[in-house]
């Protein structure tokens, strides 16, 4: 038996930190009420108005943003498979209109393809 100057029980600790994992792995919140978030997103925010990847997003964060949503074992694929797999884990429609976009004959075998085809077609639009 653990003694110290614990202010919580062993049992209250195991359940604190089940409550934190998913915030934990995730790396945002994952709550689906916006009201229990720590801080809720501002009306203001760029990210809000001009969706999570606009036409003028980097390559990294079109990466992010594909990567958040799609797991490595869709690759290889093309762009029809890719946009079932966008919608199955529902992401932004933006994210998902632009990969729809791409030549249906392109295979991508890696989200750093599909990103730097994704911000390559945006660049032409």
């Amino acid at each position: 038996m653990q003694r110290g100057s614990d202010r919580l029980s062993v049992h209250r600790d195991e359940e604190m930190k089940h409550e934190l994992q998913g915030l934990l792995r995730s790396g945002r919140p994952t709550r689906t009420e916006e009201w229990h978030d720590p801080e809720p997103t501002a009306d203001d925010d760029p990210e809000v108005a001009g969706g999570p990847v606009a036409n003028t997003a980097s390559l990294a964060r079109v990466r992010t943003e594909l990567a958040r949503h799609l797991n490595r074992h869709v690759f290889p694929a093309g762009p029809r498979e890719l946009t079932a797999a966008l919608r199955q884990a529902h992401a932004p429609d933006t994210l998902t209109e632009r990969v729809d976009h791409l030549p249906g004959s392109a295979r991508y075998t890696t989200v750093q393809q599909l990103a730097e085809a994704v911000v390559e077609a945006g660049r032409e639009r």
